[in-house]
């Protein structure tokens, strides 16, 4: 496919350009429908006109409704989103960025959606669908899910669909998260996942983080030590990556582990753990979940984080080689491959 695309771009450049704008538009329309012609151009930062030109166009080829709430996508539309992926996969370049991050990466499964989530809000949506397709790709009856909190998570939750051999399915939240707002907890995000997919669920009513003394007597409650023992055998694991400073910050870090965190130089976290850029942990916060260690080489281990600024923190994570999947955007992928220290 790669020749007949480069002899495309020698023979019609304009066109392939057109094919990509309208691509990107319906595509668009698919992951934010109802949505109107005005938020649809403000979004794609292009002139209205042109929106309402191209939408004149893709609704006479029936890809496209034009509704009183807003456009929605039609059934020959989701059939020509589908049959484009792999095309638009290998036009847009990120079947090459998919390679060249499993080799550097050293990991099983690599998927680099269009965009940067650091610019285009839709692009969280877009890694939710395909966090959501890949776990379609691997689920089995009766599993159990582990999934922590946070707007990337919750984004994957939003796209969330029903299919074949989930009613079994058991969601857990991986961690506590009490003191977040509500939409972005592990608990919230372990419900909607499972409403949607028509399966079951349990939760874990504990602040995240705490002390120590609470720890200690947390983990000794009765119905406590039951989901934990649920969550630390889950069989697959969804999960999202911060930025050091910024996850320290948003969980009102106190300032003296805050100037800890800055000294050693973090630039990741994930589960309450702090890695600088060698990825080696440089603090860790205590929290009632899963740990570092319970992510045995058996489990499905799968991390969702995009966005250029993301890059240091998902590089200092896989150093240590505890999950097997990434799920990311262009923006982040892009700046891991410059990364000369991977």
């Amino acid at each position: 496919m790669r020749e007949w695309i480069e002899l495309q771009k020698k023979l019609y450049p304009d066109v392939l350009e057109v094919v990509q704008n309208r691509y990107r538009l319906l595509h668009y329309v698919q992951l934010m429908e109802p949505i109107g012609r005005r938020a649809l151009a403000d979004n794609m930062n292009l002139a209205e006109r042109t929106i309402r030109s191209e939408i004149n166009f893709l609704q006479q080829q029936g890809m496209v409704h034009v509704t009183t709430r807003g456009l929605l996508l039609t059934a020959e539309g989701h059939n020509v989103l589908d049959e484009m992926a792999d095309y638009m996969k290998e036009v847009s370049g990120a079947k090459v960025l998919e390679a060249q991050l499993k080799e550097k990466l050293k990991l099983k499964t690599v998927i680099v959606v269009p965009g940067d989530s650091d610019e285009y809000d839709w692009v969280k949506q877009e890694m939710g669908k395909a966090c959501v397709s890949y776990l379609q790709s691997i689920s089995t009856t009766a599993q159990t899910i582990a999934v922590t909190g946070g707007t990337t998570m919750a984004a994957v939750a939003a796209r969330m669909t029903p299919f074949s051999g989930m009613e079994n399915t058991l969601f857990v939240p991986a961690r506590g998260g009490l003191g977040e707002r509500v939409e972005h907890q592990a608990n919230t995000i372990c419900v909607e996942m499972a409403r949607k997919v028509r399966g079951n669920y349990r939760l874990l009513y504990v602040p995240d983080p705490i002390s120590e003394e609470s720890y200690q007597t947390i983990i000794e409650e009765p119905s406590v030590k039951s989901i934990l023992g649920i969550i630390r055998t889950s069989d697959i694991v969804i999960h999202s990556l911060g930025d050091a400073i910024t996850m320290a910050e948003r969980r009102k870090t106190p300032d003296d582990q805050l100037a800890t965190i800055k000294e050693n130089q973090a630039v990741g976290e994930a589960f309450g753990y702090y890695f600088n850029q060698n990825g080696e942990v440089v603090h860790k916060v205590r929290t009632v979940g899963l740990q570092l260690e319970d992510l045995e080489k058996d489990k499905q281990v799968i991390a969702v984080a995009g966005g250029h600024s993301k890059a240091d923190a998902i590089a200092s994570y896989f150093r240590p080689g505890k999950s097997n999947v990434l799920i990311t955007d262009e923006g982040a992928a892009k700046e891991l491959i410059r990364d000369s220290s991977l």
